[in-house]
């Protein structure tokens, strides 16, 4: 099986802890779901810096990344049925998908 990122960008805060809270019902469900493809359900990341060669800024860029997974599956069609299906795209997000090469380091 071949391993895939799930980078998340955006998304909105969450305006009460009550509408956060079901928000991570929906997430666990859709995590849970997708059984064996789970290899690291990854986490929420706060605000990021860029480091480029003009130095360090806080912004993240333009598309800020909010968080990672990894999966494993057969091939790209089917991780991209699991992204569509993610509740991060319910509250404004995107998922950029990448197949993780496999690489001696």
């Amino acid at each position: 099986m071949k391993k895939f990122i799930f980078a998340y960008h955006g998304g909105h805060q969450f305006e009460t802890q009550e509408e956060g809270a079901a928000h991570m019902v929906k997430w666990q469900a859709w995590s849970t779901g997708l059984g064996d493809a789970v290899v690291d359900p990854g986490m929420p990341v706060a605000q990021s810096k860029t480091v480029s060669a003009d130095g360090v800024t806080d912004d993240g860029g333009p598309n800020p990344l909010s968080g990672i997974t990894i999966l494993q599956a057969e091939t790209m069609e089917e991780v991209l049925e699991m992204a569509k299906a993610c509740p991060h795209i319910d509250i404004g997000g995107t998922i950029e998908v990448a197949e993780a090469m496999d690489m001696k380091m």
